[in-house]
Order: C-alpha cells, then sequence, then structure tokens
C-alpha cells in the first residue's frame, strides 16, 4: 500500500483565470509534494486584467466543507485565503478552534489588480478571531497597513506593524516588502526573534498569485515537518522560481510559474 502524503487544507476563494487562489493553492501543494484540500469560500469572475465580480458562499456551505474534510480526512496543515466576509470569517475561525494543526493565514485584503476582495466587518474579525489561531500571518505592505492603520514606508515601519499585527495574536507575523522600492525584504516576527529575508527584484510583471502561493508554500512545508523560519525560507526559495518563471496570459498580468520544477531542463 502507497503511504499517504501529508495534508494541506486550502480555505480560499476561486480564481476563474487559475493563477491564485485556490487553483494556486492546489498547485503549489502538489508540486511540493504534499495532498492538497479544498474549502471554497466565494467564486470570483477573474482574468488577467481584474476581477469582474465576486460571490460568497452561504456560511453554512462554508462549515459543511470544514466538517466533510476535517472530520474524515484531517490536516497537517491548514492555509486560509481569501474569506470575503466577516459571517465566513467566524464561521472557520470557529471550525479552526478545535483543530491542532498549524494554521497558516493569508490576510487577502485586494487582488493584484486593486479590487477589493473584503467586505465591510471583515477585517475586524479577522483581527479578533481568526488571527489569535494563526501559527502564521502573512500581510503583504497594504494588508499589514489595513490590519494597524499605519503608514509603511521603511523596514523599520514593518517591524513596528509587525509587532502591532503579533499582539493580536498570532504566534509569528511575516511581513511581506516586495512593494518597497529596492531589492525585496521581508521581516519575519515571533518568538522573541526578527528574521530579515532578503530577495532580489525580479524583473518581471507577471506575478499573478505571488501571496497564494507563499502562503500555501509555507502551509506545505509546515505539514511536511519543518519549523516556521525554516518553512518561509523553503517556501521563499519554491516562490522566487515561480516568480522568475511568470509568463504572459491574457491582455494583463501573467501568473507565476506553480511548475517551474518540472519544466526545467534536465541536465
Amino acid at each position: 500500500m502507497n503511504d499517504t502524503p501529508p495534508r494541506v487544507l486550502a480555505i480560499a476563494g476561486s480564481d476563474s483565470g487559475g493563477g491564485a487562489g485556490i487553483q494556486a493553492d492546489l498547485k503549489t501543494m502538489l508540486a511540493l509534494g504534499v495532498h492538497g484540500m479544498t474549502v471554497v469560500c466565494a467564486v470570483t469572475a477573474q482574468n488577467s486584467v481584474g476581477v469582474q465580480g465576486y460571490w460568497e458562499l452561504p456560511p453554512e456551505a462554508v462549515r459543511a466543507q470544514l466538517d466533510s474534510v476535517l472530520g474524515d480526512i484531517g490536516a497537517q496543515a491548514i492555509k486560509t485565503g481569501m474569506l470575503a466576509s466577516a459571517e465566513i470569517v467566524l464561521a472557520v475561525s470557529d471550525r479552526l478552534s478545535a483543530v491542532d494543526a498549524p494554521v497558516v493565514v493569508d490576510p487577502v485584503a485586494v487582488s493584484k489588480h486593486g479590487d477589493s476582495l473584503l467586505s465591510r466587518g471583515a477585517l475586524d474579525a479577522l483581527r479578533s478571531d481568526l488571527l489569535p489561531l494563526a501559527t502564521v500571518v502573512t500581510p503583504n505592505l497594504l494588508e499589514a497597513e489595513l490590519l494597524t492603520g499605519m503608514t509603511i514606508a521603511d523596514e523599520k515601519a514593518m517591524l513596528a506593524a509587525a509587532k502591532q499585527i503579533a499582539s493580536f495574536g498570532p504566534r509569528w507575523v511575516l511581513v511581506k516588502g516586495g512593494h518597497l522600492p529596492g531589492n525585496p525584504v521581508d521581516l519575519l516576527f515571533g518568538d522573541g526573534q526578527v528574521i530579515r529575508f532578503p530577495g532580489h527584484r525580479i524583473a518581471s510583471r507577471h506575478t499573478h498569485g505571488t501571496g497564494c502561493t507563499l502562503a500555501s508554500a509555507i502551509a506545505s512545508q509546515l505539514a511536511l515537518g519543518a519549523d516556521v523560519p525554516a518553512a518561509i525560507e523553503l517556501a521563499k526559495e519554491y516562490v522566487t522560481g515561480a516568480i522568475d518563471g511568470g509568463f504572459p496570459l491574457g491582455a494583463g498580468i501573467g501568473p507565476v510559474d506553480h511548475g517551474w520544477r518540472i519544466r526545467q531542463p534536465v541536465s
């Protein structure tokens, strides 16, 4: 009998263009050797130029998916993405409070194109109910500003924001600095540590799905047994390759390449 791989559950929205959301989560999980499962919270009409609309699922449908997967299959790690509404955030938080598995929270608030993906009240519910359950939360600069009310213009402000977000209850906070000028630096705060993850700027506009991919990669590495700093380092290595392999799709911003390792030439 074949061994069952580690299982990772993605709780997020669907991207009809295939570059972000549930679709990016599953591609990432497959690439990293874990079994991906899904709880769909919202459906988007989305392509390379923007989000034309989104529709939330009823909270009872979200709860039913959670009970179905976690009650039978279980998970070694969980990743949350687009949760859309306060009601869905509360439904997810209530179920995850009884789960003994690391939780990676990607506090998705806006799309790559600047379209809002959260309804009124959802940020408050994230702060009060979901973040206390998080092993690690992975806001980009805009999401960190929305969570804290701060303006973040440099690394010092990134650290201040990370500390404020940590006060909401997550064990670790990874503030992603890719939107600042110069070479990107991500900052991890938690467990009495501040860890810098410097990178290099890749000249590509095809970066759709980067945040979803990173959070799913972190969850996958946690399921495979890495601790949080090691999981982030391994996840960033995978995402850097995916960004470097990003390709044009449609008329706008193309996706990162989740299968870049598969397409590398064999030497």
